[in-house]
C-alpha cells in the first residue's frame, strides 16, 4: 500500500461513519414522527385563546404571532374585512379554513372561528382565532405558534393567504 492510500484510508473511514451517523439519526427523527403521528412538536393547546371583553387574547413578546388587535407593528396586522352579511362572512370563512390542509375548527360560534394549523413536515400546530366585529365589518384575527420563538413569517403569510381566498368568496 502506498503512502498516499494510507493517509486516505483514515479520513475515508471517518467519512463513512460520519454519513452512517447521519443515517442513524434521520432514521430515529422518522420513526419518532411516525409513532407520533406527526405531532411530535404540537405542543399543548393553549388554555387563554377566546373573547376577552370584545378582544382576542394579545400575542406574546415573541414574534411568532399577529393579531390585527395589537397595536406594535411586530405583531400588528389587518384584519379581514367584509362587505357581505355577518352570517355570509363568517360562513366563508369557514369555507376558507375547511379547505386548507392539515387544518382542524376547534371552536365555532355565530362569531368566532378557533382552528388549529399543523405543519405537513414537523407537525408543529399554530393556534388561529377569528373575531367577528359586526359594528366596523371586519373579522379580527389572531395567529399564532406555540412553541419556538421565530415563525419564520409562517403566521403572518398564513393570514395573507386567508384573505386572499376569503376576498375571492366575497366578491
Amino acid at each position: 500500500m502506498t503512502l498516499e492510500a494510507q493517509k486516505r484510508s483514515p479520513i475515508r473511514s471517518i467519512l463513512i461513519i460520519c454519513i452512517a451517523l447521519i443515517f442513524i439519526v434521520a432514521c430515529s427523527i422518522g420513526v419518532t414522527l411516525t409513532v407520533s403521528g406527526g405531532a411530535m412538536f404540537a405542543g399543548k393547546r393553549p388554555t387563554n385563546l377566546g373573547i376577552e371583553s370584545g378582544k382576542l387574547t394579545p400575542c406574546p413578546s415573541t414574534p411568532n404571532c399577529v393579531n390585527s388587535q395589537d397595536q406594535d407593528a411586530q405583531h400588528q396586522i389587518d384584519p379581514l374585512t367584509y362587505k357581505s352579511t355577518p352570517a355570509k362572512a363568517i360562513a366563508d370563512l369557514k369555507t376558507v379554513i375547511e379547505n386548507m390542509e392539515k387544518t382542524k375548527i376547534i371552536t365555532e360560534t355565530d362569531n368566532y372561528l378557533y382552528a388549529e394549523f399543523t405543519t405537513k413536515l414537523m407537525g408543529f400546530v399554530d393556534d388561529v382565532e377569528f373575531l367577528l366585529d359586526e359594528g366596523a365589518n371586519v373579522i379580527q384575527v389572531r395567529s399564532a405558534s406555540r412553541l419556538g420563538q421565530s415563525d419564520l413569517g409562517v403566521n403572518r403569510q398564513r393570514v395573507e393567504t386567508i384573505r386572499a381566498k376569503f376576498n375571492e368568496l366575497q366578491s
